[in-house]
């Protein structure tokens, strides 16, 4: 059998490692109980599966139930486009 992903509207910022990402995450992060660190540059985030590294260039996206997590920026653009 082959299946479809369903729409679903996602909110992303690309991760730059700029103050503004960053207070982006952590505004999303404020009413979770996900941990975020920086270091370095890269951005570790406790999702799920375990601690995941954002580098710069990578898409750090906030899903349907509010779990936060890096998305690298190939897999992104194949998956994602802009919503109206």
């Amino acid at each position: 059998m082959r299946f479809r992903k369903k729409p679903v509207v996602i909110d992303a910022v690309e991760w730059d490692g700029s103050d503004e990402a960053h207070d982006q995450v952590e505004m999303w992060a404020a009413d979770t109980d996900c941990c975020l660190a920086l270091q370095s540059g890269c951005l570790f985030i406790d999702t799920l599966e375990g601690e995941m590294r954002a580098d710069r260039g990578d898409w750090i996206i906030r899903g349907v139930k509010g779990e936060i997590y890096p998305c690298k920026p190939d897999i992104f653009e194949a998956t994602y486009e802009i919503a109206e």
